[in-house]
């Protein structure tokens, strides 16, 4: 006689990090990532509990405000509220990673395959003297760009193209190299340029290399105008470098109207690579 099935209970966990310690966010052959500490600390909890699948990896150094990722508990090991599970399981996890909210969803609910798009930051300190307090999360530029030619390239990114120009080679071929950018903003606020990248998408480190062609426009090094050419090109060495990992942020993923939390409660919205 075959058993019954085990009960189980999806949720959706939005996980923080700090990603300068890790090799990036997926479980490493060797070097430690953010998904395996995460695991470890679920198993403490609930034994049974395997694999958690997230919306995106991102790279060795990369950090996160928004990740997303779903696991299922077995019915019988969840003795807690919903409410209580984020903060149980972060205080079984370091302290440069945190979930910051966990949440019951339906059955049907993929953190990978019902995410419509994901939004990430990147931060240059552009000025002489770095600002000790943003060593960790900003690329400093010392020399003054010109915000006016970096943001006149930026409205040539946000369409459907083919990206390959902008991505590193990694030790597959990949599908397709087209995506579609919904946004490419740079916002200033004093020293501290923002840029903001939001698509369906993103290749291997492709967010980099749009920021460091983007600074070398700024540097004029590279005319804005060239965007368009170093697109059609589809060639890594016509483009400009790849912006430092420790400056961009996996900001905020978004979800198609399936994906949402199965019992509502006080929903607090979260501003949230491969990028």
């Amino acid at each position: 006689m075959s058993s019954a099935p085990v009960e189980k209970l999806k949720f959706k966990l939005t996980i923080a990090y700090d990603g300068k310690n890790y090799s990036g966010w997926q479980v490493q052959k060797s070097g430690i990532g953010v998904q395996q500490r995460v695991e470890e600390a679920l198993t403490k909890l609930f034994p049974s509990v395997g694999r958690i699948h997230s919306s995106s990896r991102t790279d060795t150094g990369v950090h996160a405000i928004g990740m997303v990722a779903h696991m299922e508990i077995p019915k019988a090991e969840f003795r807690m509220t919903s409410e209580k599970l984020a903060l149980a399981i972060n205080a079984h996890l370091p302290e440069d990673i945190r979930v910051m909210s966990a949440q019951k969803v339906a059955a049907d609910f993929h953190a990978r395959f019902d995410a419509a798009g994901k939004q990430y930051r990147y931060f240059v300190w552009n000025q002489t003297a770095m600002n000790p307090l943003l060593r960790e999360q900003a690329w400093q530029v010392p020399k003054e760009l010109d915000l006016k030619a970096m943001r006149s390239a930026a409205k040539l990114f946000p369409g459907k193209h083919d990206f390959r120009s902008f991505a590193a080679s990694r030790n597959y071929e990949v599908e397709s190299t087209v995506r579609t950018l919904a946004r490419c903003d740079i916002k200033k606020s004093g020293s501290l340029l923002t840029f903001i990248i939001e698509g369906d998408g993103f290749l291997y480190k492709m967010c980099r290399g749009i920021v460091g062609t983007l600074v070398q426009v700024g540097q004029g090094k590279i005319a804005a105008a060239d965007i368009k050419k170093i697109l059609e090109t589809r060639d890594r060495r016509v483009a400009g470098m790849t912006a430092p990992a420790h400056g961009l942020v996996l900001w905020k993923v978004f979800y198609k109207s399936k994906a949402k939390v199965s019992v509502p409660k006080k929903k607090v919205e979260h501003e949230h690579s491969n990028g």
